[in-house]
C-alpha cells in the first residue's frame, strides 16, 4: 500500500483527539454554568462530568490506538 494513504487514514484516526477535547471542554463549562446556579448539585454534576469525560477521552484514546496500529502494520 502507499504510505501517503496510511498516513492520511491516521491523521483522521487521530482526529478523534480533537473531538473529545472539544466534547470535554463544553462539558465543563455547562457543569461550571450548572454548579453556579445551583450549588448544591456539586457533587451529582461532578460525578456525571467525570463520566462524560472518562468516556470521550477513552474514544480518543482508541482512535490513538487505531492510528498506531495503521501505522505499525500496514506500513
Amino acid at each position: 500500500m502507499n504510505v501517503a494513504i496510511l498516513a492520511i487514514g491516521a491523521a483522521i484516526a487521530v482526529f478523534t483527539g480533537v473531538g473529545a477535547a472539544l466534547g470535554i471542554g463544553i462539558a465543563t463549562k455547562s457543569a461550571v454554568d450548572a454548579v453556579a446556579r445551583q450549588p448544591e448539585a456539586d457533587g451529582s454534576i461532578t460525578k456525571l462530568l467525570m463520566l462524560g469525560a472518562a468516556l470521550a477521552e477513552g474514544t480518543a484514546i482508541f482512535g490513538f490506538v487505531v492510528a498506531i496500529l495503521i501505522i505499525l502494520f500496514l506500513a
